[in-house]
């Protein structure tokens, strides 16, 4: 696919690889059904995509059986949507409820679902109970009220729940070509608006206007909306780069960051850069070329075969270690990316994930260079059999100047 074109949604081919690769999984686990509940899980299975999701007041529900399709089991105010995907079998309630907001349903679901399994005779008579993975591991929760999961619980006496994560994430982490096309539009669009900042942010700016401008720059640019976007801006060096924007103005010494995620038919890029106000100072220039060669570093390196942990601590001796005060960075430096800004993996010492070509990955190096100021730079790449591909357009190793 050529770069900075992909086409909306995916074809049903693509939605039954990813079923024919989970039920591959669930088979080797013994597991009857999968339940899903959360956005980014059923819509890789279904499709779905819908911005109500930002309601918390409804559960939503995903069944994927053993063999077949998966089963759609929602409120009814979904099913028009729900319809337009490649699922057949969609069933609704009237919600909320004040006393069964799909529980039963959900149950019977699972009960026919798992049984089918058993009457096939795919279930070994040690399991005759039904074996219903759940999303348990990090970077998952449960969007269903507890005492709805304990009701649940209840209705099916016996059953077991393994975590079914590892499969999940597994099979999500791997893009196809399709996804990846998606990612690079995001990353097109917002690395055409990062090239505007010195041309449309100016010294004595406020932050607010600062970010308002560069929202309008990425929407200008191509993408369908700006779900993330954090930074801010201190004499020398930031030291808070998660806190929404304030009134102050840029003023000349000020280092600003700006780290975005674009989104382009519900996928992600998640990257940033930084900017002097007016003169950079020979500590900030620096530090930036410390972490731009760390972001170097890893993109040499990055290829099948290696582990996140490997390629966290590549960058990481790039920064020089704990010795330029690398080992006080936020705990990672990079992680997955694709329908969230943030997925599995995470580049930990700890993560021995081994990167496998169609990873989308963040390389996010940082480090803090004085007391109270950090410096954090980040791309975001593909792996690729013959090693990483750049999805972002590369920053300059000197840091680019507003004003």
């Amino acid at each position: 696919m050529a770069a900075g074109t992909a086409d909306r949604g995916f074809d049903e081919a693509g939605y039954r690889a990813r079923l024919t690769a989970v039920q591959a999984a669930m088979a080797d686990r013994n597991m009857d059904v999968i339940v899903l509940t959360t956005e980014h899980d059923i819509r890789y299975f279904s499709g779905y995509f819908t911005p109500f999701w930002q309601s918390p007041t409804r559960p939503w529900f995903l069944v994927v059986p053993a063999s077949g399709k998966p089963v759609a089991v929602i409120p009814q105010i979904g099913a028009e949507c729900m319809a337009q995907t490649w699922l057949e079998d969609i069933r609704t309630w009237a919600s909320p409820h004040p006393d069964d907001d799909g529980v039963n349903l959900l149950a019977d679901t699972i009960t026919e679902l798992a049984g089918a399994r058993s009457t096939a005779g795919a279930r070994s008579a040690a399991g005759a109970r039904p074996a219903i993975g759940l999303m348990k591991g990090r970077e998952t929760w449960l969007r269903m009220p507890l005492n709805d999961f304990d009701r649940l619980r209840t209705r099916l006496p016996g059953a077991s729940w393994p975590d079914a994560t590892a499969i999940v994430q597994k099979l999500r982490s791997i893009k196809s070509a399709a996804e990846i096309g998606k990612i690079r539009m995001a990353c097109d669009a917002a690395s055409t608006a990062f090239s505007r900042v010195p041309d449309i942010l100016q010294p004595d700016m406020s932050e607010v206007e600062a970010f308002r401008a560069f929202k309008i720059a990425c929407l200008e640019a191509g993408a369908d909306d700006i779900a993330f976007l954090v930074g801010g801006a201190a004499p020398g060096g930031y030291g808070d780069i998660i806190s929404p924007p304030s009134d102050r103005r840029l003023t000349p010494g000020d280092i600003l960051i700006l780290d975005t995620g674009c989104l382009w038919d519900g996928y992600f890029c998640d990257f940033d850069r930084n900017f002097s106000i007016g003169e950079i100072s020979a500590q900030a220039r620096d530090a930036h070329e410390i972490v731009w060669a760390a972001t170097e570093a890893g993109l040499e390196v990055a290829r099948p075969g290696i582990t996140c942990a490997d390629l966290f601590h590549v960058m990481h001796r790039a920064m020089g270690g704990d010795r330029n005060g690398a080992g006080s960075s936020v705990g990672r430096l990079g992680h997955g990316l694709g329908m969230q800004l943030t997925e599995f993996p995470s580049l930990t010492p700890f993560d021995d994930t081994v990167l496998e070509a169609g990873m989308v990955l963040t390389l996010e190096p940082g480090f803090s260079f004085a007391p109270g100021k950090m410096m954090v730079h980040e791309e975001n790449i593909v792996v690729q059999d013959d090693g990483a591909a750049l999805l972002t357009r590369r920053a300059p190793q000197t840091m680019a100047r507003i004003g």
